[in-house]
Parts: structure tokens; C-alpha cells; sequence
């Protein structure tokens, strides 16, 4: 992955309702169609099937079709990794460099 798909990955993610969608297809870990995904939203149907076309544009998820319903899956497991990793503690308090004004 080279820095400009990194940038488009990142810019992809960083809106609140595709944030809760990754979350909530990583938490579930298994396909969830657009009326399971509306209710924790908060936004219409319309809104959340926009959101997921962008997030399968940019490759972070995908769906199979089950009679009428789109079920969307993760296809890019990195993205919720990098989500978890963001919900990480940070535990120790940074070290400051000795090198440069930042001295204590």
C-alpha cells in the first residue's frame, strides 16, 4: 500500500457514520444487511447505503446478496485492527526527547 492509498483509506474511515459501521461489522464479525446497521445509526436507510458504497469503493468492505438483501462483511481486516489499535490504553507517559528544547 503506497502513502497515497494510505491517505485514501484514512480519509475514507474518518467520518462518524463509516467509523460505526466498521465497528459494528467488527464487533458482529459476521455479514449484516442495512436494516441490521440503520437502527444504531441514527441516520436513514438511504444515508447508510451511501456510506457502505463508499466503504466498498474504497475496498474496506464488500456484500453478498441473500434474496433482496445486500449482507456487508469486512473484506480489509487491517481496518478494524487499526480501529482496536485506537482503542488501545496508552499506559506509560511519553519519554521527552533530550535533545532539543523539549527538556523538562
Amino acid at each position: 500500500m503506497d502513502l497515497q492509498d494510505k491517505v485514501q483509506l484514512l480519509r475514507v474511515v474518518a467520518h462518524p457514520t463509516r467509523l460505526k459501521i466498521i465497528e459494528r461489522l467488527a464487533a458482529e464479525g459476521e455479514p449484516l444487511c442495512v436494516s441490521d446497521l440503520e437502527p444504531d445509526l441514527g441516520v436513514p436507510q438511504p444515508n447508510v447505503s451511501q456510506h457502505l458504497a463508499v466503504l466498498r469503493k474504497a475496498g474496506v468492505v464488500d456484500f453478498y446478496v441473500d434474496g433482496r438483501l445486500r449482507c456487508y462483511f469486512l473484506k480489509d481486516p487491517r481496518v478494524a485492527r487499526l480501529l482496536a489499535l485506537l482503542d488501545e490504553a496508552v499506559e506509560e507517559e511519553p519519554v521527552p526527547p533530550t535533545c532539543c528544547s523539549a527538556k523538562g
